[in-house]
């Protein structure tokens, strides 16, 4: 593994910077403040590349790997963790899972559009009683001629209004418990499917999400990806993944966050001087420093195996874990270097901290990252 990127990767990396600055930046308060989701700027993401970054070339995605994908995740969440999450879920759950495990057909059909950004994806595996526990699916999908009929609900749903093409995971036989669950494409608009409400939250506000209910919906076999009984090993796997884009969602909250607080303290003055020539707020910043360092390593190292074809399921639970805890750490010290603006919309540190938040939470929280960690380590002392 090298430290130097390479020229593509830089070039990415700069375009994703500049895309944040100019386009998401000038209405990221209004946004936030009035959970408006950035349709105009996800489209021109699409019409970039951002949005199927992974994919191959053949499916009209951009063939990059994934440490490309990861440096534009931090750059656009060093603005807009909204925007961030809402690329990460269409890279890492949708498109690389059908990329992955789809048949041809399902992939000219949903995945060209989903990586040139025609369509938005989004991932449904989340249920009243089905979090953590993923295992425990009550959305059950029965076989009905050339059909299968979904009935359930989903929640905490990324993209949940505003996607085309939704991944549903369901019970297709309970009487084989994981082995029971299978996964399905499911188009907007098809009879019997419902978005709830938008939930009111906290923090990355920008993005959609939504509770979805299924009742009697109709889903062709054609639909159904990989075997029946696939679907929890489907969900597992995308997941791996997915953990990799937001813990560079994580680290890009953090670095934004930290860019933020390093400028504020050059032109704030206490006694007589600027606030970065106080020792205290040196420490600050040279902790905040050596943690978004130390984590964008985790980051990329989980990228790099990933790239080379190698197990990167520890690494990219081990990157989500600390990167998550980083950017939790780094805004909330970043609001203290701010003080009392801070605390103000206009100074966008206190937003980051409320961004930070659901890092820690979704795509598997920082307590199963560490069951996975442990499990993991244990297995390899035995």
């Amino acid at each position: 593994m090298t430290f130097d990127l390479t020229e593509e990767q830089v070039a990415v990396r700069d375009a994703a910077r500049d895309f944040a600055i100019n386009h998401l930046l000038p209405t990221v308060i209004e946004r936030d403040s009035k959970g408006i989701f950035p349709y105009e700027q996800v489209k021109s993401m699409g019409e970039l590349g951002f949005m199927g970054m992974m994919v191959g070339p053949e499916f009209q995605g951009g063939g990059m790997d994934t440490l490309c994908y990861v440096l534009a995740i931090e750059e656009i969440s060093k603005v807009d963790a909204s925007a961030g999450v809402i690329m990460s879920v269409n890279n890492s759950l949708v498109c690389w899972g059908l990329e992955t495990y789809g048949t041809v057909e399902q992939k000219e059909k949903y995945l060209t559009k989903l990586a040139n950004g025609q369509l938005l994806g989004a991932f449904c595996l989340s249920e009243p009683e089905a979090g953590s526990d993923a295992t425990s699916q009550k959305t059950t999908a029965r076989e009905e001629g050339d059909f299968y009929v979904i009935n359930g609900t989903k929640n905490w749903i990324t993209n949940g209004g505003t996607a085309d093409v939704y991944l549903v995971i369901a019970q297709t036989d309970a009487s084989k418990g994981h082995k029971g669950i299978s996964a399905f494409i499911l188009e907007k608009g098809t009879p019997g499917f419902e978005v709830g409400k938008k939930e009111d939250k906290l923090g990355i506000r920008s993005s959609d999400t939504h509770s979805l209910m299924f009742t009697e919906v109709r889903v062709p076999k054609e639909n159904r990806i990989g075997e029946a009984g696939f679907g929890f090993k489907f969900a597992m796997e995308t997941l791996n993944g997915g953990r990799i884009g937001i813990a560079a969602q994580a680290l890009g909250i953090a670095g934004g966050a930290y860019e933020l607080a390093v400028a504020y303290s050059k032109e704030r003055k206490a006694f007589g001087k600027p606030i970065c020539e106080h020792q205290a707020i040196q420490f600050k910043l040279a902790d905040m420093l050596t943690s978004i360092e130390a984590a964008r390593l985790l980051v990329m190292k989980a990228a790099w195996l990933k790239d080379q074809g190698k197990d990167y399921s520890d690494a990219g639970a081990m990157a989500k874990l600390y990167a998550s805890q980083v950017a939790m750490d780094v805004t909330i010290e970043a609001v203290q270097v701010h003080g009392g603006y801070g605390y103000v919309k206009e100074y966008h540190v206190e937003r980051m901290m409320r961004d930070a938040k659901i890092t820690q939470i979704y795509e598997g929280t920082s307590e199963i990252q560490k069951i996975v960690i442990s499990r993991s380590l244990l297995s390899k002392l035995n």
